[in-house]
């Protein structure tokens, strides 16, 4: 997630994303206790806000309520298979509904973060990279016309955002993903359900691979 949209989040919003990189990329362990007061003093803020915090990341799986307070749990096996599964799922209803019932017009707006994404890889940016690709994404919900669907997929986006900036920095070269992409929004305009969803879950089963390769290297180091 870009800096600036960062720091147009509402304060609790902020530690949470503070604290969810810090999970992601295993710098707060498994089993870490997250004390109220010690984070209002690590993050310079009043309780309120990491009550706040606390309550998305338990929502997303991150952390968990014991009867002596919040622990971290971490992203594990289990965890990225979830994650991953959900998401296939979520995912492939909103592309199916965006491909039969979608206007042409907003179809073509999925070309400006495809754009973004080439313009990204020709820079070595993974950052502006990610952030264009969880706007591709995003927008299969957005377009969907189902609005529990795009209420599921905004819980979760915050950890798939902290997810795509952790995997794309493994990508030496990220032109395939870019072209990868632009393969995925022609099966849309083509309107071919059976393509468009099998590029996305082969699209989606290179990236929880990709997290399980940085999450070991995480363990390992």
């Amino acid at each position: 997630m870009a800096v600036r949209q960062v720091r147009q989040l509402p304060l609790g919003e902020r530690v949470a994303h503070q604290l969810r990189v810090l999970i992601v990329t295993g710098q707060l362990e498994p089993g870490t206790h997250l004390v109220e007061g010690a984070l209002a003093d690590r993050f310079d803020v009043s309780r309120g806000p990491i009550r706040d915090a606390l309550r998305l990341l338990e929502a997303e799986g991150l952390v968990e309520s014991r009867r002596r307070g919040v622990y971290v749990t971490g992203l594990g096996e289990d965890d990225v298979e979830e994650l991953f599964t959900l998401r296939e799922s979520l995912e492939t209803l909103a592309l199916t509904r965006v491909i039969e019932r979608a206007g042409k017009r907003d179809i073509d707006t999925l070309e400006s973060s495809v754009t973004a994404m080439t313009k990204a890889a020709d820079k070595g940016d993974p950052a502006a990279f990610a952030e264009a690709d969880l706007e591709f994404h995003s927008a299969f919900y957005a377009l969907a016309g189902h609005r529990r669907l795009a209420a599921v997929w905004e819980q979760y986006r915050p950890v798939f955002a902290v997810i795509l900036d952790v995997t794309n920095t493994q990508d030496r070269d990220l032109h395939p993903a870019a072209e990868a992409h632009a393969d995925l929004l022609h099966a849309v305009r083509s309107r071919d359900v059976a393509k468009a969803t099998s590029l996305l879950s082969s699209h989606l089963l290179g990236a929880g691979n990709r997290l399980r390769t940085a999450l070991r290297q995480v363990t390992d180091s």
